[in-house]
């Protein structure tokens, strides 16, 4: 039977088990399908059709050969890496996984340090942002597949503290559904997280694979090594601030107002001084997708931080509110300072709708960085 491109998300229809459904057994169905598929469709038409005319009974013994033909030709389809129809890799029920992550979101044990009623779905969403991050448009390394950052020295990068817990957050999961690749699942469970807490849907597609160890980490030289390939928290000044994020986030493809939208992501969650050296939230909704991150930066008063509960601020520079109770960075505050950046911040503060708008396309943008979705091959694609 011919699979319809309409099972590609189905079920997995093939006779195979998962546990065969390796590049080894798609090379066997290939090898196979070469050997037998065009035999056999010529053998269905020498013999079939004659067959039909004379023969008693000649109709069943014409479908039973062509039968054979097509079933030889979708062994080859089902095997075929990269064909875009059901296979058993894409046996993968994304409702039930979908269930675990929200499962997660739920979990009443998981605290945050920084603010009360915390849920992972900021860290999960950081664990994706900072994997996607790593593309570079010039070369065209890094990106979201691979899931680099299991390994050193990426998981070590300063910009990645932290990051080792939620990836152990979603070790269960992974567990209980060992075909889908790690860095699949990272990017599902932050579209599955920002959907949760009230942000716009994100389109997902499958198919990233993993890579194998640590010396497929991207590399970065220069002064921001530490950070690896990701943004930093202040370049010293706010010009070099501004100019260091546009160096960073131009090297993926993003533009001044795309940056400015993907900063949104600071309205969710907290800095932690255990991980970043930073403290605190940015908004008073960490755990709900909003336009406030624009609306605190502009309408909200901010200083230099000094002191924290009542002792010497000796961490990292950063802003506070007149309360204490939330901050900003210095590449917070910069989008502010700079002109260019500045308008953008003004047009989501003034219009949700039209934030939520960018945010959706400029994040579903980031997670697709580094991937390759497989190709439509022929017209059974």
């Amino acid at each position: 039977l011919w699979l319809k491109p309409s099972l590609r998300e189905a079920r997995c229809r093939c006779s195979l088990s998962s546990r065969l459904c390796t590049l080894r057994q798609s090379e066997m169905w290939s090898r196979f399908a070469r050997a037998t598929a065009g035999p056999a469709f010529r053998f269905a038409q020498a013999a079939a059709a004659p067959a039909a005319r004379t023969a008693p009974g000649a109709r069943k013994l014409a479908v039973a050969v062509a039968g054979a033909s097509a079933t030889a030709t979708a062994g080859w389809m089902i095997g075929r890496p990269g064909s875009n129809v059901a296979s058993c890799e894409a046996a993968v029920n994304w409702d039930a996984v979908r269930t675990e992550v929200v499962k997660l979101m739920d979990d009443d044990k998981y605290k945050d340090s920084s603010y009360e009623g915390a849920n992972p779905g900021p860290l999960l969403l950081r664990l994706a942002w900072h994997s996607a991050g790593t593309f570079c448009k010039h070369t065209s390394t890094g990106g979201s597949a691979g899931a680099t950052m299991r390994f050193d020295p990426e998981v070590s990068w300063d910009a990645n503290a932290g990051l080792k817990f939620a990836q152990d957050l979603l070790e269960p999961i992974k567990q209980k559904f060992p075909q889908v690749s790690y860095s699949d699942l990272w990017i599902f469970a932050a579209i599955v997280a920002i959907e949760e807490m009230g942000g716009p849907k994100i389109a997902f597609t499958a198919g990233r694979n993993d890579k194998a160890s640590g010396k497929e980490c991207p590399v970065w030289e220069g002064k921001t090594h530490k950070d690896g390939r990701l943004p930093g928290a202040d370049a010293g000044s706010p010009d070099k601030t501004a100019a260091h994020l546009r160096y960073i986030f131009n090297r993926m493809g993003f533009d001044d107002r795309e940056i400015v939208a993907l900063s949104g992501a600071h309205g969710l969650g907290a800095c932690h001084t255990d991980r970043s050296g930073f403290w605190g939230p940015w908004t008073r909704a960490p755990t709900t997708v909003s336009n406030e991150y624009y609306r605190e930066l502009l309408e909200n008063k901010w200083t230099v931080k000094t002191t924290h509960k009542g002792q010497p601020w000796t961490g990292p520079m950063q802003f506070e509110d007149p309360t204490g109770d939330l901050m900003m960075l210095p590449s917070d505050i910069v989008l502010i300072q700079d002109k260019e950046f500045r308008k953008y911040v003004e047009l989501y503060a003034k219009d949700s709708d039209v934030f939520m708008k960018d945010f959706g396309a400029v994040v579903g943008k980031l997670f697709d960085l580094g991937h390759k979705a497989p190709k439509k091959r022929g017209w059974f694609s």
